[in-house]
């Protein structure tokens, strides 16, 4: 095996252990927040919107139900379906619920813009009166339903009750990971498979990304999501007096306006004693997209790393975890080109070297070990964390193949990566939006299906 190649692979596998093991002790470690008062704050929900008539009346109506004080945006993004009459429907009748009317060439040009829109529509309807301070912004997926205690966790001394703390983003959940058919009208295995995908992104949420996010608790660089971000609207003029606009255009805008709070010198909070509920998508094609749609707004947030370094806001350790956040797809793909490098060689060297074929005879144990070690184990040990924080219900066997089964999930990277820096290097940055699971599509023969 070339030295390079080896050393190469030996050096991307410690500092993804190590990563992992920094973030799975903060994780554990995790304080809990107490409840506290919402009626000290003015509670503000946006919720964009484009072709959402399958899910938004119910989002309108439970937010409403749950959070009485607060007021409901909804964005309509030149929906080419009724979501625009839906929420007009709720508006007549309910002064808390408001319809922000988008209209093209200026719609559909990203949802940053579309927050934006909505953005100004508030400004517009508080007037010079109100103590932004206390007016919170909510930004929640159309078919998002946050959890009935999220206003009073948010509330809490720690988090807004602290002058200092501009934003909190709290943890996610998939709504449909206990769905034994997430599609609906297809074969058994079929299924099998979906419910896989479903209950690996609940995983992956819950764990992997809240681990993520403890550790950023501790740099100081907790990242904001698209669904469950919550921000004082007075951060937001902030960033609209130095940017033009709270919103911007990467395809991670809701990343891109964590770097932007931290960089005006707010604070972010996690926060994981509450959350945010969201249907995880059962099809490989549509989970693909969405993933590509991501690692590509990450690559777009690098140009931020100079910004980073060079800002007082950003600790050592705040710098070191954002960095190696933002370069990780490079990391990433660099990890790809040497793996396929390496099995090329050994492909070659079992063909034409006996030697060769002996020696990895002889070190097949140590091989495996390693590849257990620094491949499998980082994912694996994912199952039974989640058996305890989040499914105690579970067995230990089904936690064990939990973890394992996120060792297989995690490879959409080898298709989402190469796509996205191909996406990058064309140019391309628009995107069309992800179907909900409860859409129904229209066929060529004019018969309805629910896409898969």
């Amino acid at each position: 095996m070339p030295p390079l190649l080896s050393s190469i692979s030996a050096l991307l596998g410690v500092m993804f252990l190590t990563y992992v093991a920094f973030i799975l002790i903060p994780f554990l470690g995790y304080p809990p927040t107490k409840p506290g008062r919402v009626d000290d704050f003015e509670w503000h929900l946006l919720i964009p919107c484009r072709d959402e008539a399958a899910v938004i009346a119910t989002t309108i109506e439970r937010a409403r139900r749950d959070f009485v004080a607060a007021h409901v945006w909804v964005v309509d993004d030149d929906s080419a379906d009724d979501t625009a009459s839906i929420v007009a429907s709720y508006a007549e009748h309910d002064p808390h619920v408001h319809l922000v009317q988008r209209r093209r060439p200026e719609a559909r040009t990203g949802k940053g813009d579309a927050l934006n829109a909505a953005y100004r529509q508030l400004n517009d309807w508080l007037g010079a009166g109100a103590d932004r301070s206390r007016v919170i912004i909510t930004v929640v997926d159309a078919d998002g339903e946050l959890a009935a205690n999220a206003l009073e966790v948010v509330s809490s001394a720690e988090v807004f009750g602290d002058p200092n703390i501009g934003a909190a983003q709290i943890a996610v959940w998939m709504k449909n990971r206990d769905d034994p058919h997430p599609l609906r009208g297809r074969g058994r295995l079929r299924n099998l498979l979906a419910r896989w995908i479903v209950r690996m992104q609940d995983l992956e949420f819950r764990t992997v990304i809240a681990g993520m996010q403890s550790l950023r608790a501790r740099t100081g660089t907790v990242g904001l999501g698209g669904n469950g971000q919550f921000t004082r609207l007075a951060v937001r003029d902030e960033l609209a007096a130095h940017y033009g606009s709270p919103w911007h255009g990467s395809l991670l805008e809701d990343y891109e306006l964590g770097v932007h709070v931290r960089l005006a010198g707010s604070k972010i909070k996690h926060v994981y004693d509450t959350h945010v509920s969201q249907e995880a998508l059962p099809s490989v094609r549509r989970l693909l997209t969405q993933r590509t749609r991501w690692a590509q707004g990450n690559i777009q947030c690098v140009k931020y790393v100079r910004d980073i370094v060079r800002s007082p806001k950003f600790d050592s350790g705040g710098v070191l975890e954002t960095t190696y956040y933002l370069i990780l797809p490079f990391l990433q793909l660099t990890g790809m080109i040497t793996f396929v490098l390496m099995t090329g060689f050994g492909i070659y060297s079992l063909i034409t070297d006996p030697v060769y074929v002996e020696t990895q005879r002889q070190h097949l144990l140590v091989n495996l070990t390693l590849i257990l070690l620094f491949a499998v184990l980082p994912f694996a040990v994912w199952g039974p964390i989640y058996k305890l924080r989040c499914e105690p219900a579970a067995s230990w066997p089904r936690a064990l193949l939990w973890g394992v089964g996120l060792y297989f999930y995690i490879f959409y990277m080898w298709a989402v990566l190469p796509r996205a820096f191909w996406r990058v290097l064309r140019g391309k940055t628009g995107w069309s939006k992800t179907r909900r699971n409860a859409e129904a599509i229209v066929k060529t023969d004019g018969s309805v299906a629910i896409e898969s």
